[in-house]
């Protein structure tokens, strides 16, 4: 059984920041990559960020140069660091990892609950 836990999420004001984090925890043995994604009302869920470990790194466009992204390896846990939101960075934000979870089973895609940003204008 593998869990990923997202927190952080909540209400601010445009011009403010979060930080989300995403713990992944039960039986794993690798994880490959860690990310984030998002999904607004009445629309489809979207990529923002990504650690392919190794420094691998991609944004999405929309939040490039104010979302970060980081990983704590040693504890399963990848953050987002969100400054400068806006009112179209609300959204219900989801973390993935892509992980085995022992030595002999195949790459799995993982995802967390969902936390909620609200960003008001």
């Amino acid at each position: 059984q593998v869990q990923l836990v997202e927190s952080g999420g909540g209400l601010v004001q445009a011009g403010g920041s979060l930080r989300l984090s995403c713990v992944a925890s039960g039986t794993i043995f690798s994880i490959g990559s860690m990310g984030w994604y998002r999904q607004a009302p009445g629309k489809q869920r979207e990529f923002v960020a990504v650690d392919n470990s190794g420094g691998r790194i991609r944004y999405a466009d929309s939040v490039k140069g104010r979302f970060t992204i980081s990983r704590d390896n040693a504890k399963n846990t990848v953050y987002l660091q969100m400054n400068s939101l806006k009112p179209e960075d609300t959204a219900v934000y989801f973390c993935n990892a892509r992980l085995t979870a022992t030595w002999n089973s195949g790459w799995g895609d993982y995802w967390g609950q969902g936390t909620q940003v609200t960003v008001s204008s």
